[in-house]
Protein backbone atom coordinates (compact mmCIF):
# COMPACT_ATOMS: atom_id res chain seq x y z
CA UNK A 1 0.00 0.00 0.00
CA UNK A 2 1.31 3.60 -0.68
CA UNK A 3 2.60 5.99 1.83
CA UNK A 4 2.62 9.57 1.65
CA UNK A 5 -0.24 12.79 1.94
CA UNK A 6 -2.60 11.02 0.05
CA UNK A 7 -6.47 9.75 1.44
CA UNK A 8 -5.15 7.36 4.21
CA UNK A 9 -6.16 3.96 4.80
CA UNK A 10 -9.26 4.74 7.01
CA UNK A 11 -10.80 7.43 4.62
CA UNK A 12 -10.58 4.60 1.75
CA UNK A 13 -11.70 1.90 3.60
CA UNK A 14 -14.92 3.48 4.75
CA UNK A 15 -16.23 3.80 1.78
CA UNK A 16 -16.42 -0.36 1.58
CA UNK A 17 -20.17 -0.40 2.77
CA UNK A 18 -21.23 2.31 0.27
CA UNK A 19 -19.47 0.19 -2.47
CA UNK A 20 -21.09 -3.20 -1.37
CA UNK A 21 -24.64 -1.07 -1.57
CA UNK A 22 -23.51 -0.62 -5.26
CA UNK A 23 -22.47 -4.19 -6.22
CA UNK A 24 -25.34 -5.52 -4.91
CA UNK A 25 -27.93 -3.61 -6.47
CA UNK A 26 -26.23 -3.91 -9.46
CA UNK A 27 -25.33 -7.56 -9.58
CA UNK A 28 -27.76 -9.03 -7.17
CA UNK A 29 -25.18 -11.15 -5.37
CA UNK A 30 -23.02 -10.46 -2.34
CA UNK A 31 -20.26 -12.92 -3.39
CA UNK A 32 -20.04 -11.18 -7.39
CA UNK A 33 -20.13 -7.66 -4.94
CA UNK A 34 -17.45 -8.75 -2.65
CA UNK A 35 -15.44 -9.17 -6.31
CA UNK A 36 -15.64 -5.93 -7.28
CA UNK A 37 -14.81 -4.60 -4.18
CA UNK A 38 -12.12 -6.16 -4.34
CA UNK A 39 -10.88 -5.16 -7.58
CA UNK A 40 -11.69 -1.65 -7.07
CA UNK A 41 -9.24 -1.23 -4.06
CA UNK A 42 -6.53 -3.22 -6.21
CA UNK A 43 -6.62 -0.37 -8.79
CA UNK A 44 -6.45 2.54 -6.54
CA UNK A 45 -3.40 0.66 -4.56
CA UNK A 46 -1.94 -0.22 -8.27
CA UNK A 47 -1.90 3.98 -8.20
CA UNK A 48 1.11 5.69 -7.05
CA UNK A 49 0.97 7.78 -4.36
CA UNK A 50 0.85 10.29 -6.76
CA UNK A 51 -1.58 9.98 -8.46
CA UNK A 52 -3.74 9.46 -5.69
CA UNK A 53 -3.49 12.47 -4.75
CA UNK A 54 -4.45 13.97 -7.80
CA UNK A 55 -7.86 12.34 -7.41
CA UNK A 56 -10.13 15.07 -5.80
CA UNK A 57 -13.10 13.11 -4.09
CA UNK A 58 -11.40 9.62 -3.77
CA UNK A 59 -15.20 8.50 -3.18
CA UNK A 60 -16.37 9.41 -6.28
CA UNK A 61 -13.58 7.89 -7.81
CA UNK A 62 -13.91 4.33 -6.01
CA UNK A 63 -17.66 4.47 -7.02
CA UNK A 64 -17.02 5.51 -10.49
CA UNK A 65 -14.55 2.56 -11.41
CA UNK A 66 -17.09 0.05 -9.16
CA UNK A 67 -19.78 1.15 -11.57
CA UNK A 68 -17.75 0.38 -14.69
CA UNK A 69 -16.58 -3.19 -13.13
CA UNK A 70 -20.14 -4.28 -12.57
CA UNK A 71 -21.08 -2.89 -16.38
CA UNK A 72 -18.71 -5.40 -17.67
CA UNK A 73 -19.46 -8.12 -15.72
CA UNK A 74 -23.57 -7.28 -15.65
CA UNK A 75 -22.78 -7.80 -20.07
CA UNK A 76 -20.96 -11.18 -19.26
CA UNK A 77 -24.02 -12.47 -16.80
CA UNK A 78 -26.12 -13.22 -19.49
CA UNK A 79 -23.99 -15.50 -20.68
CA UNK A 80 -23.19 -17.35 -17.43
CA UNK A 81 -26.97 -17.83 -17.12
CA UNK A 82 -27.62 -19.71 -20.09
CA UNK A 83 -25.33 -22.45 -18.06
CA UNK A 84 -27.45 -21.65 -14.53
CA UNK A 85 -29.50 -24.94 -13.90
CA UNK A 86 -32.99 -23.59 -13.69
CA UNK A 87 -33.94 -20.06 -12.58
CA UNK A 88 -31.50 -17.86 -11.37
CA UNK A 89 -32.98 -15.32 -8.47
CA UNK A 90 -30.99 -12.44 -6.67
CA UNK A 91 -29.65 -13.92 -3.99
CA UNK A 92 -31.66 -13.15 -0.29
CA UNK A 93 -30.52 -11.15 2.35
CA UNK A 94 -31.39 -11.47 6.05
CA UNK A 95 -32.27 -8.98 8.38
CA UNK A 96 -29.31 -7.34 10.37
CA UNK A 97 -29.28 -9.81 13.43
CA UNK A 98 -29.18 -12.84 11.23
CA UNK A 99 -26.12 -12.40 9.70
CA UNK A 100 -23.84 -15.29 9.52
CA UNK A 101 -21.00 -14.89 12.15
CA UNK A 102 -18.35 -14.52 9.35
CA UNK A 103 -20.05 -11.51 7.87
CA UNK A 104 -18.18 -8.41 7.89
CA UNK A 105 -20.30 -5.86 9.43
CA UNK A 106 -18.99 -3.30 6.64
CA UNK A 107 -20.24 -6.12 3.92
CA UNK A 108 -23.98 -5.78 5.39
CA UNK A 109 -26.31 -4.08 3.05
CA UNK A 110 -28.39 -1.63 3.87
CA UNK A 111 -32.50 -2.61 3.43
CA UNK A 112 -34.59 -0.64 1.95
CA UNK A 113 -36.94 -0.64 -1.41
CA UNK A 114 -34.33 -0.37 -3.69
CA UNK A 115 -33.01 -4.18 -2.71
CA UNK A 116 -36.51 -5.73 -2.35
CA UNK A 117 -36.58 -9.43 -3.84
CA UNK A 118 -39.10 -8.05 -6.49
CA UNK A 119 -36.80 -5.11 -7.07
CA UNK A 120 -33.97 -6.91 -7.45
CA UNK A 121 -36.00 -9.32 -10.21
CA UNK A 122 -37.48 -6.56 -12.26
CA UNK A 123 -33.56 -5.12 -12.43
CA UNK A 124 -32.17 -8.19 -13.37
CA UNK A 125 -34.94 -7.94 -16.12
CA UNK A 126 -33.41 -4.72 -17.79
CA UNK A 127 -30.54 -4.27 -20.24
CA UNK A 128 -26.75 -3.52 -18.21
CA UNK A 129 -26.70 0.14 -19.40
CA UNK A 130 -30.90 0.28 -18.23
CA UNK A 131 -29.58 -1.35 -14.40
CA UNK A 132 -26.55 1.08 -14.11
CA UNK A 133 -27.98 4.50 -15.02
CA UNK A 134 -31.25 3.61 -13.08
CA UNK A 135 -29.40 2.50 -10.05
CA UNK A 136 -26.87 5.54 -9.74
CA UNK A 137 -29.15 8.30 -10.54
CA UNK A 138 -32.73 6.94 -8.80
CA UNK A 139 -30.86 5.36 -5.86
CA UNK A 140 -27.61 6.91 -5.62
CA UNK A 141 -28.39 10.20 -6.87
CA UNK A 142 -25.71 10.57 -9.29
CA UNK A 143 -26.85 13.48 -11.65
CA UNK A 144 -27.19 12.29 -15.47
CA UNK A 145 -23.86 14.32 -16.47
CA UNK A 146 -21.78 12.00 -14.21
CA UNK A 147 -23.98 8.65 -15.08
CA UNK A 148 -23.25 9.45 -18.56
CA UNK A 149 -19.46 9.51 -18.06
CA UNK A 150 -19.73 6.03 -16.30
CA UNK A 151 -21.98 4.13 -19.09
CA UNK A 152 -20.81 5.80 -22.00
CA UNK A 153 -23.70 7.35 -23.46
CA UNK A 154 -24.93 11.04 -23.39
CA UNK A 155 -27.03 12.76 -20.36
CA UNK A 156 -29.92 12.46 -22.72
CA UNK A 157 -29.26 8.83 -23.15
CA UNK A 158 -29.04 8.06 -19.73
CA UNK A 159 -31.63 10.02 -18.83
CA UNK A 160 -33.87 7.75 -21.07
CA UNK A 161 -32.78 4.70 -19.84
CA UNK A 162 -33.17 5.44 -16.61
CA UNK A 163 -37.19 6.89 -17.74
CA UNK A 164 -37.31 3.04 -19.36
CA UNK A 165 -36.11 1.50 -16.05
CA UNK A 166 -38.50 3.33 -13.97
CA UNK A 167 -41.83 2.25 -16.38
CA UNK A 168 -40.26 -1.49 -16.28
CA UNK A 169 -40.97 -1.29 -12.74
CA UNK A 170 -44.67 0.29 -12.66
CA UNK A 171 -45.49 -2.14 -14.69
CA UNK A 172 -43.96 -4.80 -12.87
CA UNK A 173 -43.99 -4.39 -9.19
CA UNK A 174 -47.55 -4.67 -7.10
CA UNK A 175 -48.16 -1.80 -4.81
CA UNK A 176 -46.59 -2.07 -1.54
CA UNK A 177 -48.56 -2.39 1.06
CA UNK A 178 -48.27 -2.07 5.05
CA UNK A 179 -45.68 -4.66 6.10
CA UNK A 180 -47.67 -5.66 9.11
CA UNK A 181 -50.04 -6.76 6.51
CA UNK A 182 -48.22 -8.94 4.64
CA UNK A 183 -46.51 -10.17 8.02
CA UNK A 184 -49.87 -11.14 8.48
CA UNK A 185 -50.55 -12.32 5.06
CA UNK A 186 -46.98 -14.41 5.32
CA UNK A 187 -48.41 -15.78 8.91
CA UNK A 188 -51.40 -17.15 7.04
CA UNK A 189 -49.54 -18.85 4.25
CA UNK A 190 -47.21 -20.33 7.05
CA UNK A 191 -50.10 -22.31 8.94
CA UNK A 192 -52.18 -23.43 5.78
CA UNK A 193 -48.80 -24.78 4.39
CA UNK A 194 -47.78 -26.76 7.40
CA UNK A 195 -51.67 -27.91 8.20
CA UNK A 196 -51.57 -28.58 3.95
CA UNK A 197 -54.92 -27.25 3.43
CA UNK A 198 -55.14 -26.21 -0.20
CA UNK A 199 -58.50 -24.71 0.35
CA UNK A 200 -56.78 -22.02 2.48
CA UNK A 201 -53.51 -21.71 0.35
CA UNK A 202 -55.37 -21.04 -2.72
CA UNK A 203 -57.29 -18.51 -1.08
CA UNK A 204 -53.83 -16.48 -0.23
CA UNK A 205 -52.67 -17.01 -3.56
CA UNK A 206 -53.34 -14.61 -6.67
CA UNK A 207 -55.09 -16.87 -9.51
CA UNK A 208 -52.37 -15.68 -11.67
CA UNK A 209 -49.50 -16.22 -9.06
CA UNK A 210 -45.76 -17.60 -9.84
CA UNK A 211 -43.75 -19.90 -7.75
CA UNK A 212 -39.74 -19.88 -8.76
CA UNK A 213 -37.31 -21.80 -7.32
CA UNK A 214 -33.53 -21.49 -7.93
CA UNK A 215 -31.39 -24.88 -7.01
CA UNK A 216 -28.55 -24.18 -8.67
CA UNK A 217 -28.11 -27.51 -9.97
CA UNK A 218 -26.81 -27.93 -5.66
CA UNK A 219 -30.53 -28.63 -4.28
CA UNK A 220 -33.80 -30.15 -5.45
CA UNK A 221 -36.36 -27.90 -6.67
CA UNK A 222 -39.01 -27.03 -9.38
CA UNK A 223 -36.71 -26.24 -12.59
CA UNK A 224 -39.78 -24.19 -14.19
CA UNK A 225 -41.83 -21.73 -12.69
CA UNK A 226 -45.19 -23.13 -11.51
CA UNK A 227 -47.95 -20.59 -12.55
CA UNK A 228 -51.55 -20.10 -10.95
CA UNK A 229 -52.08 -20.27 -7.86
CA UNK A 230 -54.71 -23.41 -7.20
CA UNK A 231 -51.37 -25.24 -9.39
CA UNK A 232 -49.09 -23.60 -6.73
CA UNK A 233 -51.22 -24.62 -3.58
CA UNK A 234 -51.12 -28.45 -4.27
CA UNK A 235 -47.63 -28.10 -5.36
CA UNK A 236 -46.37 -26.52 -1.90
CA UNK A 237 -49.20 -29.33 0.22
CA UNK A 238 -47.29 -31.69 -1.57
CA UNK A 239 -43.63 -30.22 -0.76
CA UNK A 240 -44.88 -30.03 2.58
CA UNK A 241 -46.30 -34.17 2.44
CA UNK A 242 -43.19 -35.02 1.39
CA UNK A 243 -40.86 -32.83 3.69
CA UNK A 244 -42.68 -34.16 7.18
CA UNK A 245 -41.53 -33.04 10.14
CA UNK A 246 -38.23 -32.94 9.25
CA UNK A 247 -38.68 -29.05 8.31
CA UNK A 248 -39.74 -25.98 10.29
CA UNK A 249 -40.94 -22.76 8.41
CA UNK A 250 -39.96 -19.68 10.72
CA UNK A 251 -41.25 -16.40 9.60
CA UNK A 252 -38.42 -14.25 9.23
CA UNK A 253 -37.25 -11.06 6.89
CA UNK A 254 -35.51 -11.42 3.51
CA UNK A 255 -34.64 -8.29 1.88
CA UNK A 256 -36.46 -6.07 3.93
CA UNK A 257 -39.96 -7.86 3.93
CA UNK A 258 -41.34 -10.40 5.52
CA UNK A 259 -40.72 -14.18 4.61
CA UNK A 260 -40.11 -17.23 5.51
CA UNK A 261 -37.08 -20.04 6.09
CA UNK A 262 -37.21 -23.82 5.78
CA UNK A 263 -34.85 -25.55 7.80
CA UNK A 264 -34.16 -29.33 7.45
CA UNK A 265 -32.57 -30.95 10.61
CA UNK A 266 -31.33 -27.90 11.84
CA UNK A 267 -29.99 -26.56 8.74
CA UNK A 268 -31.12 -23.74 6.89
CA UNK A 269 -32.57 -25.32 3.21
CA UNK A 270 -34.69 -22.59 2.10
CA UNK A 271 -35.74 -18.68 2.01
CA UNK A 272 -38.83 -17.98 0.46
CA UNK A 273 -39.46 -14.02 -0.44
CA UNK A 274 -43.01 -12.90 -1.34
CA UNK A 275 -44.28 -10.01 -3.41
CA UNK A 276 -47.56 -9.11 -1.56
CA UNK A 277 -50.71 -7.00 -3.33
CA UNK A 278 -53.40 -6.22 -0.95
CA UNK A 279 -54.26 -9.14 0.86
CA UNK A 280 -52.80 -11.92 -1.52
CA UNK A 281 -49.42 -13.44 -2.85
CA UNK A 282 -49.05 -12.66 -6.18
CA UNK A 283 -45.20 -13.91 -6.58
CA UNK A 284 -43.17 -16.82 -4.27
CA UNK A 285 -39.19 -16.73 -4.86
CA UNK A 286 -37.73 -19.86 -3.00
CA UNK A 287 -33.91 -19.48 -2.93
CA UNK A 288 -32.21 -23.35 -2.20
CA UNK A 289 -29.24 -22.97 -3.79
CA UNK A 290 -26.85 -23.23 -0.72
CA UNK A 291 -24.25 -21.03 -2.15
CA UNK A 292 -26.71 -18.01 -2.04
CA UNK A 293 -27.75 -18.72 1.81
CA UNK A 294 -24.22 -18.38 3.53
CA UNK A 295 -24.81 -15.12 4.83
CA UNK A 296 -27.45 -16.70 7.00
CA UNK A 297 -26.66 -17.51 10.66
CA UNK A 298 -26.73 -20.77 11.26
CA UNK A 299 -29.66 -21.33 14.40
Amino acid sequence: MTTGAGPGLSTIMSERRQLMNLGYRLLGSLADAEDVVQETYARWYAMTAREQQAIESPGAWLMTVASRICLNLLGSARARRETYVGDWIPEPLPEPGQWSAGADPADRVTLDESVTMAFLVVLDAMTPAERVAFVLHDVFRYPFGEVAEIVGRTPAACRQLASSARRRIRTAQAPAGPSAGQAAVVRRFRTAWAARDIDALVGLLDPDATATADGGGLAVTHLHPIVGGERIAHAYAEIARVSGDRTTFLECTVNGLPGLSAWQDGALATVFAFEIAGDRIRRIWAVRNPEKLRSWRVR
